[in-house]
C-alpha cells in the first residue's frame, strides 16, 4: 500500500446502505411485498372512490331494495342474490347493495385505522423520544404509566367508553381516539429503548456538549435516525387498528348503523352464514386481505432496513 493510498470503511453486511432508495429497491425485489404494496394502493383507490364506484354500480349504500329480498327477508337467488344488478349481492333484511357497503366500509376501516395509528404513533413517539433522551423522574414516572397501561383489559375498556359516552359525540371520531389511545404505549416502548441507545451515539453527545437544546437534537437528530423505525411500527400497526375498529364494530358499540364497517358487516352476517355465506365472504375477504398486506409490506420493510438482515 502506497503512502498516498487511503483505506475506505466498508459497510457491514456486504455493502448494504439504509437510504430511502436501497431499502424502496430492497422491497421491490420482494415479490410479496410488491403485490401487497399494490394491494393496499387498489384498496385506497376503492376508498377514495367509493361514490364513483356506486353511481357505476347503480345503488348506494343506503338505498333499500325490498324487491331483491324473499318473504322471510333472505336474498332472492343464488348466492345471496348475486347478479347483474347486485355485484356481491344484497345484505338480508334490508336489501341494500353488497358490494356498495364493501366499498363504503373500506372507507370506514381505512379512515379509522389510518387515523388511530396517526394518532397513536404521534403519541408514543412523543412519549419515547422524550422519556428516552430526558431520563430522570419524567422517564421513571411516564415508564410506571405506560406498565400500567400494558396491564389494562384494552378491548373492555375500549367497549365501555364506546358505550357511555354520550350519542351526541361523533362516533367515529370516538373510535379513533379509544383505538388511538391504547395503540401508543407499545410505540412510545419501542422508541424509547431506540432513543436510549442513539442518545449515546458521538453525534448527539457533540450536539449536546456544543450548547444545542434538547428539542433541536430530538429535531434533527434523533428524529431522522428514528425515522425507519418509526415507518416500519407505523405499517405494522395499521393492521391492529382495522381489527381493533372491525371488532368494536362486531361487537355492535363501533360505528353507528348504517354506516358501512365491515366488522359489523361479518357480525350481522354470523346468523345468515347458513343461508347467505356470501354475506359473510365478501367484507370478510376484504378484511382478511388488507390485514395481510399491511402485515407482509410490514415485515418486508422491516427486513430492509434491518443491517443485520442477510443481502437478499
Amino acid at each position: 500500500m502506497t503512502a498516498n493510498t487511503v483505506e475506505r470503511p466498508v459497510a457491514a453486511g456486504g455493502g448494504r446502505t439504509t437510504g430511502f432508495r436501497a431499502v424502496v429497491r430492497r422491497v421491490r425485489q420482494d415479490r410479496w411485498a410488491t403485490a401487497a404494496a399494490v394491494l393496499i394502493a387498489v384498496f385506497v383507490v376503492v376508498a377514495l372512490a367509493a361514490p364513483l364506484l356506486a353511481l357505476v354500480s347503480g345503488h348506494g349504500p343506503y338505498a333499500y331494495d325490498i324487491d331483491a329480498l324473499n318473504s322471510f327477508g333472505a336474498p332472492r337467488g343464488a348466492l345471496g342474490g348475486v347478479g347483474g344488478d347486485h355485484w356481491f349481492g344484497v345484505e338480508p333484511l334490508t336489501g341494500r347493495d353488497l358490494f356498495a357497503i364493501v366499498t363504503y366500509g373500506a372507507r370506514t376501516s381505512l379512515g379509522i385505522g389510518l387515523a388511530a395509528t396517526v394518532f397513536s404513533i404521534v403519541v408514543g413517539v412523543l412519549v419515547g423520544v422524550t422519556t428516552g433522551f430526558f431520563g430522570g423522574w419524567y422517564d421513571r414516572v411516564l415508564s410506571r404509566v405506560v406498565d400500567v397501561m400494558f396491564g389494562f383489559p384494552s378491548l373492555v375498556f375500549m367497549i365501555a367508553l364506546t358505550a357511555i359516552v354520550p350519542t351526541a359525540f361523533p362516533k367515529p371520531l370516538l373510535v379513533v381516539l379509544v383505538i388511538g389511545f391504547f395503540g401508543w404505549p407499545a410505540v412510545a416502548r419501542v422508541i424509547r429503548a431506540q432513543t436510549l441507545s442513539l442518545r449515546e451515539r458521538d453525534y448527539v453527545v457533540a450536539s449536546t456538549a456544543l450548547g444545542a437544546g434538547r428539542w433541536h437534537v430530538i429535531r434533527t437528530q434523533l428524529l431522522p435516525n428514528l425515522a425507519a423505525t418509526i415507518t416500519v411500527y407505523a405499517t405494522i400497526s395499521i393492521p391492529s387498528m382495522i381489527g381493533a375498529e372491525a371488532a368494536l364494530s362486531f361487537l355492535s358499540v363501533g360505528v353507528t348503523p348504517p354506516t358501512p364497517s365491515w366488522g359489523r358487516s361479518i357480525g350481522d352476517a354470523v346468523g345468515w352464514v347458513q343461508t347467505d355465506p356470501m354475506y359473510l365472504v365478501f367484507p370478510g375477504a376484504a378484511l382478511f386481505l388488507i390485514t395481510l398486506a399491511f402485515n407482509v409490506l410490514g415485515d418486508a420493510l422491516r427486513d430492509a432496513l434491518d443491517p443485520r438482515g442477510s443481502t437478499r
